[in-house]
């Protein structure tokens, strides 16, 4: 196991993560345990491996912490498998005020809109 201190992790996190994937890294804060670094190439040998990432991405989508299409590559899924899992888990997959969605919305309808209006020109 290696030991890495917090000011060397934020002095050089790559060196850090990339020993983390040889081996386990302790990160320490003033001269105490203070957190473990994991490689995911180490959880390889972890029964069920493929539900604690799925649980890890939807968790972190759920929470804010990362976009729909990070969280699928935590998980490992596609996307729309990811969309498609959160959707059926009643996690929002979007969080818009009534004023932001009618906005976004608008910007659709015109973009789609310009995009026929487009095709009618060259179709003529």
């Amino acid at each position: 196991m290696q030991v890495v201190n917090i000011r060397q992790l934020k002095t050089n996190p790559s060196v850090a993560l990339r020993e983390a994937k040889r081996e386990l890294m302790m990160v320490t804060n003033r001269d105490k345990p203070d957190a473990l670094l994991v490689s995911m190439e180490q959880l390889s040998g972890i029964p069920n491996l493929e539900q604690v990432r799925l649980v890890l991405g939807v968790a972190m989508f759920r929470d804010k912490l990362l976009s729909l299409a990070a969280a699928a590559k935590v998980a490992g899924k596609s996307l729309s498998e990811m969309l498609t899992l959160v959707s059926n888990m009643g996690i929002p997959v979007v969080d818009y005020s009534e004023e932001e969605a009618a906005a976004e919305a608008a910007f659709a309808e015109k973009w789609i809109n310009e995009r026929q209006a487009q095709k009618a020109i060259k179709a003529a």
